[in-house]
């Protein structure tokens, strides 16, 4: 008989052994072939600021040493940033990383959490981890229905709401006004997750004006959209003090790089870059909703820097048409839920990507209507 030395808890031996994405570089493993557009992602082609870039080639000649484990120079520009103090704000491995720490902080086996079907799947995925309960609300139309997430946690006695605005996967915002009306009704014992990682792409009138000790809230922002620093992971969280503060309980505190640390001040220290950089962003989602009239489909409204393609038909047809990209070399995503999944989903890129996206779409719309 085999003697068995790891001893599972007896939560992980329920859960499957997958992941919440299939990142492309498994899958062109998978293909055997690189693709020749990375539209699917919601990575910032553009990329960082040169500055930023800068600052990460100087920081690597220091990387024998472990990190500031306090993030204390870009903590201290975030508070200047932001217009709050630097206790408010805790650094993390990308937004990611703080959800996975802000879960383990709240949620025990059988915790109520609430979400939207088919919202961001890593948030499912920490919840899963830890033993909550996930109760799911549908979109209205399409967006995430603040209101019913917190009727639905009202309902079920949730410690958790996870609410994205601008909405990741659908590109679509919700107002700040209506953020700050319908937090009146929030449930005493509920906090509500504001995941802002698209704030800098989204109007003005996205953004909530919240008071940073409010304690029914906590928002997460990252470097890895506009500022183009996906694979540096690092994010950072803002809120009350309180709660700020008792991700010193849980978190890593060496977890962040030294070079992201350096990079992410030097970005933040640039916002003529992100300027340029959001307005190349505003032109490729002019692009992509040209491409889509094109081909007779429809560009949904974005606030981010993708924009979802209604198809047209139900998500069967959706995913033959996402089929028939990959298999020309195009790299894209889609909802995963009824009925977000009759689109797909097109990350802004360079003239040169798009172009490929606009020569392969009608042939894999002629494809997958066969």
């Amino acid at each position: 008989m085999e003697k068995i030395y790891a001893r599972y808890t007896a939560l992980v031996a329920t859960l499957p052994a997958s992941v919440p994405f299939v990142g492309p570089e498994v899958q062109e493993r998978a293909r055997h072939a690189p693709f020749e557009a990375r539209l699917g992602a919601n990575e910032n082609i553009f990329g960082p600021a040169p500055r930023a870039v800068a600052a990460m080639q100087a920081a690597a000649h220091e990387i024998w040493m472990y990190a500031d484990s306090e993030s204390y120079d870009l903590r201290s520009a975030l508070a200047a940033h932001l217009g709050c103090e630097m206790h408010n704000i805790v650094v993390g491995e990308g937004i990611d990383g703080l959800l996975g720490y802000l879960v383990r902080l709240l949620v025990e086996a059988g915790d109520a959490v609430v979400t939207s079907d088919g919202a961001y799947p890593t948030f499912n995925y920490h919840v899963a981890g830890f033993g909550g309960t996930l109760h799911k609300v549908p979109y209205a139309g399409d967006a995430e229905d603040l209101p019913a997430l917190i009727d639905k946690a009202a309902q079920v006695g949730a410690k958790l709401i996870y609410f994205a605005n601008p909405d990741n996967p659908m590109g679509s915002y919700t107002r700040g006004a209506d953020i700050i009306r319908a937090l009146d009704a929030l449930p005493e014992g509920c906090l509500l997750i504001l995941d802002e990682a698209y704030a800098e792409f989204a109007p003005a009138d996205a953004l909530p004006d919240i008071a940073i000790e409010d304690p029914r809230i906590i928002r997460m922002r990252t470097f890895s959209k506009a500022y183009g620093m996906a694979g540096a992971r690092i994010g950072y969280a803002f809120g009350a003090t309180d709660m700020i503060r008792s991700f010193d309980k849980v978190r890593n505190h060496f977890g962040i790089n030294r070079a992201a640390q350096a990079g992410a001040l030097a970005a933040l220290g640039d916002q003529d870059w992100l300027t340029q950089t959001c307005e190349k962003v505003s032109q490729a989602r002019a692009d992509i909703s040209r491409i889509a009239t094109e081909n007779a489909l429809t560009a949904l409204p974005s606030a981010t820097n993708f924009v979802a393609v209604d198809c047209g038909a139900d998500g069967d047809f959706a995913r033959r048409v996402l089929a028939g990209l990959v298999a020309r070399n195009i790299f894209v995503r889609m909802p995963f839920a009824a009925p977000q999944d009759r689109c797909i989903r097109v990350s802004c890129g360079r003239p040169e990507d798009l172009a490929a996206f606009a020569r392969a779409l009608p042939e894999a719309l002629a494809q997958a209507r066969r």
